[in-house]
């Protein structure tokens, strides 16, 4: 009699859950492996970085799915939503629900992103403990529906968190209409990815959208307000003494990895769930992490790049590979219209380790290029404005490219209007999931790029120029290679 399969149980249905499926998927594990995922959401997996592509109108929140249930029983894997766990009995190996089932595993995967954190401000929760009727979380995709359902009857917004989250959420809200503020704590916005200088490009670029840019400064009082109709239903006070009149408070500021489970079941926390080269537990070899929760080599990140890499790492060390994580890829984007921002690798991490800052600004026309460069090679960039080079800085970045001493500068600077070339088949055209031009080509179609190479299905900040390649492509089809 054959022995009962391996039992692979994922806490979370996340994006970087998600991908861990696809990637076992991929290597046709699901058929000797038992494969259960274990979702607190109703909604099937989706995006939620394109939350605010929602919020902005743009996208119809079904168009986030990533595999819809059908998927998960085509491959005979469970796909649990709407379940709550509660207890890792590690002694037992099995995972509490709330309603007390236990489902049991060999090997454990923790996937359970993270968590928004309130900030300190007074009247924001109400003593109920609900918060106020005026104030939005921005994280989730019922978050977004309760937010839409909001707008008809605002007029005004204030985002409280000038990073990545925030600045694509005031896009957005800007995009519905609405009059909106954003206010941000640290000197200027994208602060942990950009320098003062980029920043101050890119708030330029927010306040010709009509978004204005309150910086070094933080929210500590909500009020109520009535009585004046051309006033905000709340006031939102700031401690640099101004007072926003807004009908909504939207908090994209604060977050932490969620460790609640791992914590209370005696695993190694430090920020994040520790895990070795091989994303496994320090604690307990059955128990892995991965994605927000996930600290590796000191460090939590927050971006989806890194999150599917891990992915990657950990389906080869469920199904037996040598596969190691090394941690070094980190590539973001914001997605919002109006803006362009790409952040590659750890730009201060590397300028206080001995890397050389090449940079090229023109704050008038709203660019800010900065690339930081370490024995001749790409280890960090930040790109403002003009993204036109970012492919082919990206590749570099992750082939450890040995440039010339001229190159650096080079590519800082947009291509002339007559030198324009298509792009090379091995020019990465995805970053978060690092996918060229050529496995571009190679599809018949934008569905079967998103589900062969994901490529859109991150950021999403490549999907003009995969719609861009695939025009091309079936206007020349020769040019097309054979596969992906």
């Amino acid at each position: 009699m054959d022995p009962s399969p391996r039992r692979i149980v994922v806490v979370g249905s996340g994006m970087a859950a998600t991908r861990l499926v696809e990637e076992l998927v991929a290597r046709g594990a699901h058929r000797s492996l038992s494969i259960t995922v274990l979702g607190d959401e109703e909604a099937a997996p989706y995006n939620r970085i394109l939350l605010s592509a929602v919020l902005e109108g743009t996208h119809r929140p079904e168009a986030l799915t990533l595999r819809s249930p059908q998927w998960y029983g085509e491959h005979a894997i469970t796909l649990r939503r709407g379940v709550r766990v509660t207890e890792l009995d590690r002694g037992l190996r099995e995972v509490v629900l709330a309603d007390g089932t236990r489902v049991p595993y060999d090997a454990l995967v923790l996937a359970t992103g993270a968590l928004p954190t309130l900030p300190p401000i007074r009247g924001l929760v109400r003593e109920d403990g609900a918060l106020h009727d005026a104030v939005h979380a921005f994280r989730s995709l019922a978050d977004c529906e309760r937010l839409l359902a909001a707008l008809p009857s605002g007029r005004r917004a204030v985002v409280v968190g000038g990073g990545l989250l925030g600045l694509q959420v005031a896009r957005a809200l800007g995009a519905r209409g609405i009059v909106t503020e954003i206010v941000e704590g640290a000197g200027h916005v994208l602060h942990q990815q950009l320098t003062s200088a980029a920043g101050r490009v890119l708030a330029r670029d927010l306040r010709r959208l009509g978004v204005a840019v309150y910086t070094s400064a933080r929210a500590v009082r909500l009020l109520d307000q009535a009585g004046d109709p051309a006033a905000g239903s709340v006031a939102l006070q700031l401690d640099n003494g101004c007072t926003l009149d807004t009908d909504l408070v939207v908090l994209t500021a604060g977050g932490r990895p969620s460790t609640g489970l791992a914590r209370a079941a005696g695993l190694a926390v430090g920020r994040g769930v520790v895990v070795d080269d091989r994303l496994t537990s320090v604690t307990d070899p059955a128990i892995h992490a991965l994605g927000d929760c996930a600290e590796h080599d000191g460090r939590t990140t927050g971006f989806v790049s890194p999150a599917w890499e891990q992915a990657g790492v950990l389906a080869g060390v469920l199904t037996g590979d040598a596969t190691r994580y090394d941690g070094s890829r980190v590539v973001a984007r914001l997605r919002a219209t109006g803006l362009e921002v790409a952040v590659l690798g750890d730009a201060a991490a590397e300028v206080a380790a001995g890397g050389e800052v090449v940079e090229v600004a023109n704050p008038i026309a709203g660019s800010h290029r900065r690339l930081v460069v370490r024995a001749g090679r790409i280890v960090a960039a930040t790109l403002v404005g003009d993204l036109s080079r970012v492919g082919l800085i990206t590749q570099h970045f992750d082939r450890r490219t040995a440039l010339g001493p001229g190159e650096p500068g080079r590519l800082l600077l947009p291509e002339p209007a007559a030198g324009v070339r298509p792009l090379p088949d091995d020019a990465e055209v995805c970053a978060c999931a690092g996918v060229t031009a050529g496995r571009i080509r190679a599809c018949s179609s934008l569905e079967q790029v998103r589900d062969t190479t994901r490529a859109t299905t991150g950021c999403g900040g490549c999907a003009g120029t995969v719609r861009h390649l695939l025009a091309h492509r079936a206007a020349h089809p020769a040019l097309a290679t054979k596969g992906p």
